[in-house]
């Protein structure tokens, strides 16, 4: 049988997609290919899928029912992991909308697949977005009823559906909350890989304050790896995913200034309203319930981005930020 997996053209989705293809799983694997971001990234990260045997690829919006349904006629699922989403906590401010529908009724559409296909695991990618205003680090019996931004809205109603699933129909649902998540081949709308970009290109670096903010920074395998672990039946269990130790912006803009050996130049912008001041995962539970530790460094983890950007920069520079 097969995992499905949304999102396959992601960031994380298509990291997902290659370890468990590697590991020995027949991965079904789907995605909108959208422009939010430019679909060169994602071409990029479809083309070495592709090169993997055991994966099949259809360009299939979660959004639309009918589509899926059609694939799960052709393929018989154990799982499904979620990883498609409308992500962005500023570009969710100026269309609301769109975040609605593709990160609850996109998720409400795969719960019910999975209820009538009789598929017995979910997994959804959350956020640690919706800490916003809680005390650090951040623990999942926390309350999360403030989100701050439509995004992080959009989580919360997703998270309370997969809920309703698990309790009325038996699925057994694992919600991971990611923080910052960066790395090779990462989305060109983060601030790692645009960075590096600006930074080598001698451009202004947009920064949204004072660079002082925190961020539980976490690397994309390590991401994926604990993904794949939280495949485990569970019953219905929420789980930070995150490096465990907060930095400054600051700090890994001067990782990228030594890793490119050039120094940045400064734009400064205002502070975002819907941008949460400092992040900070507990991930107790993920070390015990998933057996998951994140295990690459934020200096490790810069280096080994900055050294895919100087290996990709013959067609990364024709990329769009």
């Amino acid at each position: 049988m097969s995992i499905l997996v949304t999102g396959a053209a992601g960031f994380i989705g298509s990291k997902v997609c290659e370890l468990l293809a590697k590991s020995g799983e027949d991965v079904v694997g789907i995605d909108n290919i959208n422009n939010y971001y430019d679909v060169k990234v994602k071409k990029y990260r479809l083309d070495g899928l592709k090169k993997l045997k055991n994966i099949k690829f259809y360009k299939v919006d979660i959004e639309i029912k009918k589509d899926i349904e059609k694939i799960l006629n052709e393929y018989k699922c154990k799982a499904i992991i979620n990883l498609a989403a409308r992500a962005g906590v500023r570009y969710s401010m100026e269309n609301p909308f769109t975040y609605v529908s593709t990160n609850i009724m996109g998720t409400l559409n795969l719960l019910d697949i999975a209820r009538e296909n009789k598929i017995k695991k979910f997994i959804l990618a959350s956020t640690s977005s919706l800490y916003a205003g809680q005390k650090m680090p951040f623990v999942e019996s926390l309350a999360v009823n403030t989100p701050i931004s439509p995004y992080a809205a959009s989580k919360k109603g997703a998270e309370a559906m997969c809920y309703s699933y698990h309790y009325l129909y038996g699925i057994d649902v694992s919600v991971l909350r990611y923080f910052t998540v960066y790395g090779p081949a990462g989305r060109p709308d983060m601030s790692v890989i645009r960075f590096i970009k600006w930074i080598d290109e001698e451009k202004p670096i947009e920064l949204f304050g004072d660079g002082l903010q925190t961020r539980d920074f976490t690397y994309v395998e390590d991401i994926a790896i604990g993904t794949i672990k939280a495949l485990k039946k569970v019953g219905f269990e929420v789980v930070n995913l995150g490096g465990n130790k907060p930095y400054k912006l600051s700090y890994m803009i001067n990782l990228i200034e030594k890793n490119l050996n050039k120094l940045a130049n400064y734009d400064y912008k205002p502070f975002c309203k819907a941008d949460i001041v400092a992040t900070w995962a507990n991930i107790d539970k993920a070390n015990k319930l998933l057996q998951w530790t994140p295990k690459v460094s934020l200096e490790q983890g810069i280096r080994k981005t900055v050294d895919w950007y100087l290996e990709n920069k013959y067609w990364f520079k024709n990329v769009t930020l």
